[in-house]
């Protein structure tokens, strides 16, 4: 039997805690950060961890779902409510999330392609998906 994603993220974020933020595994040496938002819908309060590249003082993420049809749900929770709180290493950061456009975009998807093992499949799900993978910039606030 197989874990669910829930019980993977929960995983990931007791290791992020237990070792000042650093993960191994599938994740071992790619910078995680902990995204704490609230959900479009239902208010809950939630936590992924999220690959994230860092761009000046912003912190970008992909969210390609895993190549998913759809992007994840932390994207609806953020597009819907964009102050958030990331935990990177062993700070806690407010930001406000806002979704990256064109040149801007392809620049960060390509720089978070490029730039690592897990990164290289980044490219398979954008010429496979018939939906444009988000780019989120958090810039602290």
């Amino acid at each position: 039997m197989s874990e669910s994603p829930a019980d993977f993220n929960a995983q990931i974020i007791d290791e992020f805690h237990a070792n000042e933020g650093r993960v191994g595994g599938v994740f071992e040496g790619i910078p995680i950060l902990l995204l704490h938002h609230v959900g479009a819908k239902s208010g809950k309060r939630r936590v992924n961890p999220i690959a994230y590249l860092s761009d000046g003082r912003r912190y970008v993420v992909i969210a390609s779902n895993g190549g998913a049809l759809s992007s994840p749900g932390w994207y609806h929770n953020v597009k819907a409510h964009p102050s958030v709180t990331i935990e990177v290493g062993t700070e806690t950061i407010d930001v406000v999330a806002s979704e990256t456009t064109g040149e801007e975009r392809a620049r960060l998807f390509r720089t978070q392609a490029e730039r690592s093992e897990l990164g290289h499949r980044l490219f398979e799900f954008e010429r496979e998906l018939e939906r444009l993978i988000p780019v989120i910039a958090f810039t602290p606030g």
